[in-house]
C-alpha cells in the first residue's frame, strides 16, 4: 500500500492498481494549494465543503470514482467500507462529518475526516483498535492538538497520520501534536510504502506525511 499526502485533508492510496481517494479538495476551495489530476477507483467526502469534496477532479480518461459521500455500508472492489455519521461544529454552525472505516489489503484504516467532538459508541466500537488513523490536528472545526493525540491513543492504532496543518498558525499544531507524541524531530516521509507485515510490533507511532 502506497499512502500519499496531497494537502489538508486529501490523501492517495493505493494498492496494486486500486486507487482510493480521500476529503479531494474541489476547485471551488479558497486554500492555495495546487489541485492533484488523477483518477480515482473510489473516492470519499467526509464533509460537504469545497476543502473536502472535490470528487469531480478524480475522473481521468475512462476512470471515474465511485462516489461515496455520507453515512452507510458499501462495497467497492471487494472493499468494505462503513460511513459514521458525526455532528460536528465549525465556526458556531452545525455540520455532518462522516468518519469512514475501511480495510485494503489487509489493513485497517480509519479516517476521521472533520471529527471534533467525543466519538460516539457506534464510532468508537467501529473503529475497533484500526491499523492506520488519520488523524485532523490543526483549522476550524478539528481536534486541539493535545487532545487530539490523547484521542488517538485512545483508539490503540498501530500507525497515527496528521493531517489538516497547512497553515503556519496550524504548523505550531503539528508542533504541539509532535511534542505530545515525543517526536518534536521527526522528519516528514514523501509517501509511505506499508504491508501487513510491516505493522508488527508498532503502536501508535506517528507517521508525519509531507504534501
Amino acid at each position: 500500500m502506497i499512502i500519499t499526502y496531497l494537502g489538508k485533508q486529501f490523501f492517495k492510496v493505493q494498492q496494486g492498481d486500486l486507487v482510493i481517494a480521500f476529503n479531494p479538495i474541489s476547485k471551488d476551495s479558497k486554500l492555495s494549494i495546487k489541485a492533484a489530476r488523477f483518477g480515482a477507483d473510489i473516492a470519499l467526502s467526509s464533509l460537504n465543503h469545497p476543502d473536502y469534496n472535490g470528487i469531480d477532479q478524480l475522473s481521468h480518461g475512462e476512470t471515474v470514482p465511485f462516489a461515496i459521500t455520507g453515512p452507510g455500508d458499501y462495497e467497492v472492489r471487494d472493499i468494505f467500507i462503513k460511513g459514521i455519521m458525526s455532528e460536528i461544529e465549525v465556526k458556531g454552525k452545525k455540520h455532518i462529518n462522516t468518519i469512514y472505516t475501511l480495510s485494503v489489503d489487509g489493513i485497517s484504516i480509519c479516517f476521521l475526516g472533520a471529527e471534533n467532538s467525543k466519538l460516539s459508541n457506534e464510532a468508537i466500537e467501529a473503529i475497533d483498535e484500526p491499523d492506520i488513523l488519520f488523524l485532523p490536528i490543526g483549522g476550524d472545526g478539528v481536534y486541539g492538538a493535545a487532545e487530539a493525540y490523547k484521542m488517538a491513543v485512545s483508539l490503540s492504532p498501530k500507525i497515527i497520520i496528521p493531517m489538516d496543518y497547512g497553515s503556519d498558525k496550524e504548523k505550531d499544531s503539528l508542533k504541539t501534536f509532535l511534542k505530545e507524541g515525543g517526536e518534536e524531530k521527526l522528519v516528514a516521509l514523501d509517501k509511505l510504502t506499508i504491508k501487513r507485515k510491516d505493522l508488527e510490533g508498532k503502536d501508535g507511532e506517528i507517521v508525519l506525511l509531507s504534501s
